[in-house]
């Protein structure tokens, strides 16, 4: 299960030379792990930080405009904070619900339910409900072993209302402890339906090409074109 906090002077650096692109600089104390190119015309640094509890990690995912995405998930990956740094919205997690995400439930049962609540910087509380499951299928990814799960996921207003039901394909790392997109399908309360697929395409650690790169490689030519057909 994948998952806004505001981007604040200090929290993103990025050091881009002259003719190169620009190179993702973490926080100080906090320490630059993966860089991962996806489908989608997107990459996500993913770094920890000193300063928080053992198990933390935080994402910062760029598109071809730029930092969209922030996000910070536990060792359970339970979604603590997620932020759009171009608006301003920020969503926390709600502590106190049902039934949080646990990915070491999921390791060793091959499936794991979920039932929480999360609220924003505006009031804004939502209840998300679903389920993760593995689907039994390895794969490897630039040289990566990684596990196949199927979820699906409702998103409800606080009144009860549905407003957004999301299914679909991701992967799991063991090594990493964490999600990684895949494909999915996404309807909301105004009956806009769409299909992404977010899938990771390569994998960059420390002193690899690519670590720290900004600049998405895959999918932006169709995103391009799909935007100018719109515009036409």
């Amino acid at each position: 299960m994948m998952g806004r906090i505001i981007a604040t002077s200090g929290m993103v650096l990025m050091l881009a030379a002259p003719g190169h692109a620009a190179t993702f600089t973490p926080p100080q104390g906090c320490q630059l792990q993966s860089t991962v190119q996806n489908r989608g015309c997107s990459v996500s640094q993913y770094y920890v930080c000193k300063a928080d509890p053992a198990g933390d990690q935080r994402s910062a995912i760029f598109g071809k405009e730029g930092l969209r995405h922030l996000s910070r998930i536990d060792a359970e990956t339970r979604w603590l904070e997620s932020s759009d740094p171009n608006t301003g919205l920020a969503d926390f997690l709600v502590e106190r619900s049902k039934d949080h995400a646990s990915f070491r439930t999921l390791l060793e049962t091959g499936e794991d339910s979920f039932d929480f609540w999360t609220e924003s910087n505006t009031g804004e509380r939502l209840r998300h409900v679903g389920q993760d499951i593995l689907t039994g299928e390895t794969v490897e990814i630039d040289g990566e072993p990684l596990e196949v799960t199927r979820f699906q996921l409702k998103t409800y207003g606080a009144d009860g209302e549905l407003l957004i039901e999301r299914s679909g394909q991701q992967f799991i790392s063991r090594k990493t402890n964490r999600f990684y997109g895949g494909i999915e399908q996404q309807s909301d309360w105004t009956g806009q339906r769409q299909e992404t697929n977010d899938s990771p395409v390569t994998f960059a650690f420390p002193g690899e090409a690519g670590f720290g790169d900004t600049e998405p490689q895959f999918d932006c030519d169709q995103l391009l074109t799909q935007l100018l057909h719109e515009r036409a």
